[in-house]
């Protein structure tokens, strides 16, 4: 043997062991696999998220008992905006669907906002808010012109969430208005845009469904552990939708605090229970998307967006339902991208997978010159007992024609 060949051999192994360790080949494997597609799966529905724009500094002293970590923001700031599509994709989330009526100010955000999505392939359906302050519905003629509004002003933006190539509006508050008045609201923009109704029941749906594309089922307050008959309610609201072969969005919720705003009976989160609950239960009902209620509507405490309360706890949860990988957003990104390949939510410094890894490569180079001696020595002394020379089972390891060195299969590689 030519002299230093075992040590070149042990230097062999440790550089296998770089190779193939968890997490360091991970580390050249190129970006983490992006969310899926809006258009979704069986297993993996799009997952929309209701979102609201109507906040300026005043609006966090009024009915809130958590506040955003990012502050007390207006919806105005595209800053704040950006983060929000960064945080929600990192999340699995592929969509919000955002409030809106017609007004210059909401205008002016909801732009900011289809702009900021297109920017980022993030996908945007429209809710409209039909009902006033006071729960009171407003005139058909309004309702009927911001529609034709929104399909002139807004449809067209490549941004738009599209069912068979029409952007998707939900209107909230069907329940307020007769057959004929819906009918009057959607015929003229029907053949532009999908409409679904927000019923509550299938009587409610079936009572419009001729004029409506679906449904979707604006459900916050149920609680999935003493709620009677919860899921098969979900169940029969989706059969009913489908069997008329139109949109059904099944909804889920973290929880609902609405005590401030009127509301009796809280929903406890339980850390993530509720929600893992509320979506399994969505899940079951075959829907073409599900309806996270919401992104940040803090006055029923429904938010996921992470908050003082709870911090991303909520996030986490919604990586661990739609199997996404987590990234960080770089404080110091001057362009604003906020997207960070490759990093964990724990930070930058040193991962798991390296401290393990160099606490398996410490001892093996501080044995190196013993073993090194050990082995001349033995080889003076004769051949080693055969059970000392042959490797036992699962210490294999193979090599190229030719090489010297130890070869693994890498998961970024073909072999």
């Amino acid at each position: 043997m030519p002299r230093g060949g075992p040590m070149r051999r042990l230097w062999a192994l440790l550089a296998a062991l770089v190779l193939c360790w968890p997490g360091v080949s991970a580390a050249s494997s190129g970006p983490r696999p992006a969310a899926a597609s809006v258009a979704g799966d069986a297993t993996r529905p799009p997952l929309l998220a209701y979102y609201y724009q109507w906040f300026n500094a005043g609006s966090w002293q009024r009915a809130k008992t958590d506040l955003p970590l990012a502050g007390p923001y207006s919806s105005d700031d595209t800053q704040v905006i950006d983060r929000q599509i960064t945080e929600a994709k990192s999340a699995g989330i592929d969509g919000f669907i955002v409030g809106w009526k017609q007004g210059a100010v909401n205008d002016r955000r909801l732009r900011k906002l289809v702009d900021a999505a297109e920017a980022r392939n993030f996908k945007v359906a429209m809710i409209y808010q039909s009902l006033d302050f006071h729960r009171r519905p407003l005139p058909v003629a309004q309702v009927a012109a911001d529609f034709r509004y929104f399909r002139d002003q807004f449809a067209a933006s490549p941004a738009l969430l599209r069912v068979a190539g029409r952007p998707l509006t939900v209107w909230s508050g069907t329940w307020s208005y007769t057959h004929d008045d819906v009918a009057r609201v959607t015929s003229a923009v029907r053949g532009e845009l999908r409409v679904l109704a927000t019923e509550k029941n299938v009587d409610g749906y079936r009572r419009i469904a001729d004029v409506t594309d679906g449904d979707a089922y604006y459900w916050s307050s149920a609680d999935p552990e003493t709620t009677p008959g919860y899921a098969d309610k979900l169940q029969e609201m989706a059969r009913a939708v489908h069997a008329d072969h139109k949109i059904w969005i099944a909804p889920c919720a973290p929880g609902f605090d609405a005590q401030l705003v009127g509301g009796t009976k809280p929903v406890p989160r339980r850390d993530g229970a509720t929600l893992s609950a509320e979506y399994t239960a969505a899940l079951r009902s075959s829907p073409d998307a599900v309806g996270l209620i919401s992104w940040n509507e803090f006055s029923e405490n429904t938010h996921v967006e992470p908050s003082h309360d709870h911090g991303d706890r909520y996030l986490q949860v919604l990586r661990d339902l739609r199997g996404v990988q987590a990234t960080v957003t770089s404080r110091s990104d001057p362009g604003g991208s906020g997207d960070v390949p490759g990093r964990s939510v724990a930070g930058s410094g040193p991962s798991r997978a390296y401290w393990a890894f160099a606490g398996l490569v410490a001892p093996m180079l501080l044995i190196t010159p013993f073993a090194v001696r050990r082995l001349r020595a033995s080889r003076r002394s004769g051949p080693a007992p055969v059970e000392e020379r042959e490797a036992g089972p699962g210490q294999e390891v193979s090599r190229s024609p030719g090489s010297t060195s130890p070869r693994c299969s890498r998961p970024d590689r073909a072999p």
